[in-house]
């Protein structure tokens, strides 16, 4: 059997990808698109790409889902958190994960640096983190009426992907306010690879798990909370991954 590729990183917060670059965000940009024909085209974007996706996760990644049984009957939306191994599964096994509710998705502004698909994510459902505090204020206030709404919000608080990764890198509780700020529901989303027999390329199995519950009695203390029990959760679940197709190494 071929010997797995080796990465060499600096530490956790290493960018593999050198296709992510700064991206400055328009000044009229919008985080919440309600005309009619933004609403008609973002309809449309996403089916086809969520049709697509399908057939991606299904036969090329070959992605099985469990523990949708544990998502919310609500009318709610609730946060989902995940680890970031795949740079173009995350995008679409969530929505597949959560579905029939749309997710929307918390994404750096540097994805809408590439070509295509970078001037589709509006309608896809990416919410981009600013870089200033009007931008981050608009973010918040897209989230709150996303979750109003009954929509998941999904983030992948490791920021970079780091491909077929089998561990959890460390994160920090930054995100987790906003579960806090919006009194919903916490869930994380664990992909873990498993071999296959006429393969050397895993299949992958991503299992839900949840509600976390934030406990504390200051939002920073709930949010340490829920970024504790989500860590570990996540923690134990990649231990379920049986190879590493890609392993990654700490340079000395």
């Amino acid at each position: 059997m071929k010997e797995p590729e080796i990465r060499y990183y600096q530490d956790e917060s290493d960018d593999f990808f050198e296709t992510t670059r700064s991206f400055g965000l328009p000044k009229d940009y919008r985080w919440v698109r309600k005309d009619w024909l933004s609403v008609a085209t973002s309809w449309l974007v996403y089916s086809v790409a969520l049709a697509i996706s399908y057939l991606y996760c299904r036969f090329f990644l070959h992605v099985r889902i469990k523990g949708k049984e544990k998502l919310p009957k609500g009318r709610r939306g609730y946060f989902v958190y995940g680890n970031h191994t795949q740079p173009v599964g995350d995008v679409f096994i969530p929505a597949h994960g959560c579905f029939p509710r749309r997710i929307y998705t918390v994404v750096s502004t540097a994805n809408y640096a590439l070509p295509i698909i970078g001037k589709l994510l509006p309608y896809l459902g990416a919410l981009p983190i600013g870089e200033d505090l009007s931008s981050l204020k608009k973010l918040k206030e897209a989230i709150a009426l996303r979750i109003d709404e009954g929509h998941p919000i999904v983030i992948y608080p490791e920021a970079h992907v780091w491909e077929y990764y089998t561990g959890i890198r460390e994160f920090p509780a930054t995100s987790f306010h906003f579960p806090v700020a919006n009194d919903a529901e916490t869930y994380c989303m664990t992909a873990t690879y498993q071999k296959r027999r006429f393969s050397r390329r895993p299949s992958i199995t991503v299992f839900l798990d949840g509600p976390f519950v934030a406990q504390g009695k200051s939002a920073k203390e709930k949010a340490a909370y829920l970024r504790d029990q989500v860590h570990a959760c996540m923690t134990e679940r990649s231990r379920l991954s049986e190879v590493s197709y890609i392993r990654y190494i700490k340079r000395s």
